[in-house]
């Protein structure tokens, strides 16, 4: 026995539909055949844009053989950075990261392209035998971070440019994609770069905006770095041991560069981290000190480093790091170790003194950029100084706690809650956050420090202070070369 469905039933058995349930079908399958019709009309008409847009040639992604290395042809690249007004109406060629894209209507885009912290907006305009509406479309759907190549002819605007670093903009004949960023990233580059004042400010405001989180910021560390503070502050870090090296070498210092694997502690006061080197215990070097102690008793003199230090704390403060870049002076002293204007402060304070000062200058006046970077996120006051460092003694700074109603006792060190006042005081009185407390009690100091030779109760020794933060202590002991 066969059987078989309604469908496939012969015409005249099917069930019959009223007039009304028929006209209704019969205007579905209009409506349907229309949308099948326009969707490949729409179809075919962007498949004939493609194949017949002659301007093809200007836009696009990059195919990976053609990035390959190979002989240079071509102009050169411009530096986002060297832009400027001078080169107005000259043709060049940059490369960077597509910041933020926004389309005006069909015929027009905006590209803010980065490179190194600076930016420069580039503009997109349909224009016959240059740039078409294909290429406008193609720029306006491009995903933010990724990385383009951008030719074009350098014009300055009329009014003052908002979005960019660069006051020029380049009208753009050729946009390629170099390399394409995912369409979702997971930080949003305005968001990691806003500052918790404009997030709070926000939500005072009943809008809230993403904060992003120190847990998400290290996980997607290569994107954190692209910030402008980030950016920022690499670039002072490299600027600073930068000053230290040259201070340190026009004074006739000799940069050393010392073991990070020994066989035991470097220094006492902390804990080291230790391990096994084929066989045999070591630990991560604590400091330099043991081996620039060396190199003075070597006859080097004047010693320096610039490098890693290693250090087992568990203190969470801005004191107590496990992992540092430190630097690290080391000097002989030929006669006096504390006579007011002989060897010891005209040979290490006065060097100490100098070298922050040099610093500080030359921060100030050639990393505005990064300091403008940093505060806009993490807002700051300039640093308060003086051209001539202001020393205390430690007698003179516990007798301002005292006349502030500080209760410390004379002999005992100052712990961070106490630094801090003391640097409070010394701004107010002063005028300076940047100063030298010297002199400290010889019962607080390590074994080694060499007493003063007018007051057997204090040392020989000093710490630099910067708004009421420990930056960096040194003692002078006696080291004997035999």
């Amino acid at each position: 026995m066969t059987t078989s469905s309604e469908a496939d039933a012969h015409p005249s058995e099917q069930p019959k539909l009223s007039k009304k349930a028929a006209k209704k079908e019969e205007a579905k399958l209009e409506k349907l055949r229309r949308r099948l019709e326009a969707s490949s009309a729409v179809s075919g008409a962007a498949e004939e844009e493609e194949e017949e847009d002659p301007l093809a040639a200007n836009y696009g992604e990059v195919p990976l053989p053609d990035l390959q290395s190979k002989e240079e042809v071509g102009e050169p690249y411009t530096e986002v950075g060297a832009l400027g007004e001078g080169m107005q109406g000259r043709s060049v060629l940059v490369r960077g990261r597509a910041q933020a894209i926004r389309a005006v209507g069909k015929k027009m885009a905006f590209v803010v392209v980065r490179e190194r912290g600076f930016t420069v907006q580039c503009v997109v305009t349909e224009q016959e035998g240059s740039v078409s509406r294909q290429m406008v479309k193609f720029v306006a759907s491009l995903n933010r971070e990724s990385i383009v190549d951008v030719r074009g002819t350098l014009t300055v605007p009329s009014s003052p440019i908002k979005g960019a670093s660069q006051q020029v903009e380049i009208q753009v004949h050729k946009l390629h994609c170099v390399s394409k960023a995912f369409p979702t990233l997971p930080i949003n580059l305005e968001g990691a770069a806003r500052s918790e004042a404009e997030i709070e400010k926000a939500l005072q405001a009943g809008e809230q905006l993403v904060r992003v989180n120190q847990d998400t910021r290290l996980n997607f560390r290569v994107l954190d770095i692209r910030t402008p503070a980030n950016q920022g502050i690499f670039g002072i870090q490299s600027q600073v041991g930068n000053i230290f090296r040259q201070f340190l070498l026009s004074e006739g210092f000799i940069e050393i560069h010392t073991p990070k694997l020994i066989a035991g502690s470097s220094e006492g006061g902390s804990a080291v981290f230790k391990l096994d080197y084929k066989g045999r215990p070591a630990c991560l070097a604590q400091s330099p000190q043991l081996h620039k102690q060396m190199s003075i008793c070597g006859d080097f003199g004047r010693v320096f480093e610039i490098g890693p230090v290693f250090r087992a704390e568990d203190s969470y403060t801005h004191r107590h790091l496990c992992e540092f870049t430190g630097l690290d002076v080391e000097m002989e002293i030929k006669k006096h170790y504390f006579e007011m204007g002989l060897d010891f402060y005209v040979q290490v304070m006065d060097i100490v003194d100098q070298l922050f000062v040099a610093m500080f200058d030359s921060l100030n006046a050639s990393c505005k950029k990064e300091l403008e970077a940093i505060g806009r996120q993490y807002p700051f006051e300039p640093l308060k100084y003086l051209r001539k460092t202001l020393w205390l003694t430690f007698q003179e700074g516990v007798q301002m706690l005292k006349d502030a109603g500080v209760e410390i006792d004379p002999l005992g060190d100052l712990n961070t809650e106490v630094e801090r006042k003391l640097g409070q005081l010394v701004l107010e009185k002063y005028g300076t956050e940047f100063y030298i407390l010297h002199r400290y009690p010889l019962a607080i100091r390590p074994f080694y420090t060499m007493p003063c030779y007018d007051n057997r109760a204090s040392s020989n020794s000093f710490d630099v202070f910067i708004r009421g933060k420990l930056l960096g202590h040194s003692t002078c002991q006696q080291t004997f070369s035999d």
